[in-house]
Order: structure tokens, then sequence, then C-alpha cells
């Protein structure tokens, strides 16, 4: 594991801190080519990667004291303030809620925008994970004899032991979430939310069944915290699916008639002739 990338030392670039920011970099990307795409001119969303940068990290760090909620008692001002335990899940949230009160502030069309952020939040998650896998900081699983198993003998919390590793699972399930979710957003359904939706149920899907095969310290009722809050992801995710309808599709338009105009067909702006009576046989 390499969780200090480069160490000049007072200066150390960590390798979590690296992926945020190229995370952070490649959603926001593809966030801003769908924008277009969609007729939401990023120009128009100014102070949006700022802002999705402060609520990611305070619903980041919302998340953790949820999910550990007994260092918050033991140490209130400590865990407040530590630099650790950043929660992706819920850096995912509070950035997604900070950029949507933003839109609805600035009357842009939430639903479009949601979709929007499908693809990009599944990507940047992905790329998070590899953050997590190169520190090696406690997101792996419990022991396994699988021949992919590894330990994390100098990780940011070491183990000896071959575990499962998770980040890695998380990493390539996601990035398949984020090329299907990438190659249907032009769908004709994909539109008012949908695509947004079936991210959300995918993604709660994943770490719902990520959590399996990772070592946890508390359970609610047999499940985490974040299987519960994957639950809820997946539930919010199928009412959308259910509940919001895509845009009508649009009417067809005819194509051009290339056909070569009839010689006894009057032109356009022209009156047709009279056709004389035939006169009868015989008559001068």
């Amino acid at each position: 594991m390499h969780p200090v990338l480069v160490d000049l030392g007072p200066v150390k670039l960590y390798s979590f801190g690296l992926m945020v920011v190229l995370a952070f970099l490649l959603g926001g990307w593809m966030t801003s080519r769908e924008l277009m795409r969609r007729g939401l001119e990023p120009a128009h969303l100014e102070g949006l990667p700022l802002l999705a940068l402060v609520g990611g990290i305070l619903g980041a760090r919302i998340y953790y004291l949820i999910e550990h909620w007994q260092e918050l008692l033991h140490d209130p001002i400590g865990s407040l303030f530590t630099g650790s335990g950043l929660t992706w899940y819920g850096g995912a949230a509070g950035g997604a809620l900070a950029v949507l009160f933003w839109a609805h502030r600035r009357r842009q069309p939430l639903w479009s925008v949601c979709d929007a952020f499908g693809a990009g939040l599944a990507a940047a998650y992905a790329v998070g994970r590899i953050g997590c896998q190169l520190a090696g900081d406690g997101d792996y699983g419990p022991p396994s004899d699988l021949p992919w198993a590894m330990a994390y003998p100098k990780g940011v919390v070491p183990t000896l032991a071959r575990v499962h590793p998770t980040p890695v699972y998380e990493t390539l399930a996601m990035g398949l979430v984020a090329l299907l979710l990438w190659r249907l957003r032009a769908r004709p359904w994909a539109t008012q939310g949908r695509l947004f939706g079936l991210y959300l149920a995918l993604a709660g899907a994943e770490r719902f069944l990520a959590e399996f095969v990772r070592v946890h310290s508390f359970h609610a009722l047999g499940l985490s915290v974040a299987q519960w809050t994957a639950l809820v992801a997946v539930a919010a995710g199928l009412l959308i699916l259910a509940v919001r309808k895509p845009d009508p599709p649009m009417p067809d338009a005819r194509p051009p008639d290339r056909r070569a105009p009839d010689p006894r067909q009057p032109a356009p702006g022209q009156q047709a002739p009279r056709q004389q009576a035939p006169r009868p046989r015989g008559s001068t």
C-alpha cells in the first residue's frame, strides 16, 4: 500500500487526497458535458464546483459522525474537528444536496440537473475507492483465503492478515455502473429524474452488497448503518423510476417529398387550366 506517494519532509502527497482530487475532476468533467448536452450550460452554473466540494466535505463529516456515533460521545470536540474520517458516501450525498439547493435558488430544472449528475457521481465514487485501496484506510473486508486476498501491512489501518480487498470490488462495480449510465444517458426514457433514480438504485444495491465484505463495529438489526442508508437509496431510486414520467416524444417531422413533380399538376401558386368539353362529332 502507498498512503504517502511523495514525502518531501513537511510536504507530503497522500494517495487518498490525490484520488479525491482526480475523482472530483472526472465527475465534474462528465457532469459538465452532460449539462451541456441537456441544454444546461455550465457557464450559467457559476460556483458549482466549489459548492459541490464544500457540500461534499460537510456531508462526509456528518455521515462519518452518524456511522461512528460512539466517538462523538467519547470526544465531541476531537471527533468534530479531526482531519480524518471523511466518508465518501456522505460526501456524494452532501455535494448533491448542495448543488440541488443552488439549482433551486437559480431556478434551474432540478430533475435535469439530477440526471446530469448520475454518471459523474458513479465514476467519482469508483475513483475515490482507488484512494481507499492505496491508503489502506480500513475499508477492507474480513479475512479470506481467496487467491486475490491481500494484506495491508503499511496501510493507515494496517493488517497482516489476508483480507478481502473490498475497495477493489467497489471500484470495479461502480465503474461498470458509471459506464452503463453514460451509455444510457441519451435514451428517451432517461429524463425527468429517471436516470438519477437508476443511479440511486444501482449505487445503493452496490453498497448494500459490498458491506457484507467489510469490517464493522456497529450493527442495527443485523445491518450496518451504511446498509440502511443504501436501502433508503434503493427505495428512493425505485420510487423515482415508478413515479416520474419521461419527457413526451418529439413529433416526427415528415421528410420532404423528393419525387419528380407531375407535369399535369399546376405549379405552386398557379391555377389549373380549364379543360374544354369535347365537341360532338359532326359539329363544325
